[in-house]
């Protein structure tokens, strides 16, 4: 059995793409491109229609909704003291950068909770408030589907575990 014949993700599945987020696996396809045929996941994330490769570099790029009751825990992440963060703007673009990376709603959060508590002790520049404006709609998003609640409402709770602190630029 080839590599590729082993799929981790199947037609229906929520997926959620590191870069562009909540999406479903809508189609499993084959292309063929300079000579070479190759295996995709064909994820629909809201106005996008993306084609995964279906290796391991293309199955790094997604990832399972983060289950419910892992939830509590990122909780407790959002209302914990944030980490100070490189005082350079360039060394921070690349660490909140690497960290959007990461990918999982674990990193999110702490990008999050890091990101607000920098914002209360200097003044953001742009990249640092799209990277939080990102970072926030991907955990609402997710929020708001696992747990089948408003998006609004998983705002406020954000607030308040954020200590208060609007969030968004």
């Amino acid at each position: 059995m080839d590599k590729q014949d082993l799929m981790i993700f199947q037609v229906g599945d929520r997926v959620v793409h590191r870069t562009y987020g909540l999406g479903a696996v809508i189609l499993l396809d084959e292309k063929n491109l300079s000579g070479h045929t190759n295996k995709y996941y064909v994820v629909e994330t809201g106005e996008l229609t993306l084609w995964v490769p279906r290796n391991v570099d293309g199955e790094r790029c997604l990832r399972f909704l983060t289950p419910a009751r892992d939830f509590k825990d990122l909780f407790r992440v959002l209302a914990s003291p944030g980490n100070l963060l490189p005082p350079d703007r360039y060394e921070r673009k690349k660490h909140l950068t690497e960290r959007l990376n990461e990918g999982t709603l674990k990193s999110i959060c702490r990008l999050i909770r890091d990101l607000v508590s920098h914002k209360q002790l200097k003044k953001m520049n742009d990249n640092d408030n799209a990277i939080l404006n990102r970072a926030i709609s991907f955990l609402l998003d997710e929020w708001s589907l696992v747990l089948t609640v408003p998006r609004l409402q998983a705002e406020q709770k954000m607030t308040e575990l954020l200590g208060g602190e609007a969030a968004f630029a």
